[in-house]
């Protein structure tokens, strides 16, 4: 089965030409892929028309408009009907794409795709999920930024729909969950976050296996599979975490580069540091998808180039031939067999 990925044309700080780069590396490496590109038709068939495969795998539509990167998502709603990004989401909706990738303005990409592709029934709200480059491999955390608040009912939603995302994404067999705190007892902590664990200790699942409360540090030591919080605690973890990488990669550049003998010691260690560049490179792990909605949205960061943007349109790739969507669906009716209306927790016989 040919899988379609729609892709916003005008998204982002370097689009559309970290667009186009991104879409012809990832074409290369999925053959089996076509692309439905948004934005104004005669741009993007200039830009696009370049790549071998612009006649045969890519097709246009037209979207004269486009949302800049500081629209508010209430303006973005009333007045981007025309944009490529609502028309690129628009591609999902009606079924004729299997996933969409964006790079544009996030509020108005998840209040746009919350309007037009509906939360799952049972799901309160979505939440984006970014992999997570750890000690041990690589994480899921979510939420880092869709909502600023979240009950427990809500973590608890997060939860699950993390531990789809590590099987499917990550291909971890029997993910391990924990909950973001300030300590690790019991005791430690907000209402909802202690409330959220009764919920998640009262599921009988053999799929995944709650670990209790994390902390910060434990996020980069990668202690569980999937690490869960409010997308504001989610999303200043991961603004930290970018800023530190770039400090340290600072740091070591001027070292090695302050004396002859630094020089020297790059020359013998390249190989090494060639791979410590890799490993902390962020394109390597862009694109988050906004969980809990009957589509499939990723948002990939607005100031990749392609290298990055090819990521995150492998990640939606990947996604849609898992099924993820389905795979929430199922999740869901297992958190209402153990989580009553009110987001109380129930007996699990």
């Amino acid at each position: 089965m040919t899988r379609v990925i729609a892709i916003d044309g005008l998204g982002g700080d370097n689009a559309p030409s970290a667009v186009v780069e991104g879409l012809r590396l990832n074409a290369e490496r999925n053959p089996d892929i076509s692309y439905i590109v948004t934005g104004p038709i005669d741009q993007m068939t200039s830009v696009f028309g370049g790549l071998t495969i612009a006649g045969e795998r890519i097709s246009f539509v037209d979207a004269p408009d486009h949302v800049s990167m500081d629209a508010k998502p209430s303006q973005a709603v009333r007045q981007g009907r025309n944009s490529s990004l609502w028309k690129a989401i628009e591609e999902v909706k009606e079924g004729r794409a299997h996933a969409v990738v964006s790079g544009g303005n996030t509020g108005a990409l998840m209040a746009m795709s919350a309007l037009q592709l509906r939360t799952i029934d049972g799901i309160d709200r979505p939440a984006i999920a970014a992999i997570w480059p750890t000690l041990r491999s690589e994480s899921i955390v979510l939420d880092v930024g869709a909502n600023l608040e979240a009950n427990a009912k809500q973590l608890t939603q997060f939860a699950l729909m993390g531990v789809e995302f590590a099987r499917l994404g990550l291909g971890v067999r029997r993910p391990t969950v924990g909950l973001l705190n300030i300590g690790s007892e019991d005791q430690k902590g907000r209402e909802e976050i202690r409330e959220a664990q009764d919920m998640l200790l009262a599921m009988d699942d053999a799929s995944f296996s709650y670990e209790g409360f994390v902390e910060g540090n434990d996020i980069s030591k990668g202690t569980v599979d999937v690490v869960v919080t409010d997308g504001f605690t989610g999303n200043v973890a991961l603004k930290s975490a970018e800023g530190t990488a770039k400090q340290v990669g600072d740091y070591l550049r001027a070292a090695l580069s302050r004396s002859i003998g630094g020089r020297i010691g790059y020359f013998l260690a390249k190989g090494a540091l060639v791979a410590f560049k890799r490993r902390v490179d962020p394109r390597r792990v862009n694109g988050g998808p906004l969980l809990g909605l009957n589509g499939l949205v990723v948002k990939s960061h607005g100031g990749t180039d392609g290298i990055g943007f090819a990521s995150a349109l492998d990640l939606a790739v990947d996604l849609a031939k898992a099924g993820i969507t389905d795979k929430l669906h199922q999740r869901v009716a297992l958190m209402n067999k153990v989580v009553d209306e009110n987001g109380q927790a129930v007996s699990a016989s």
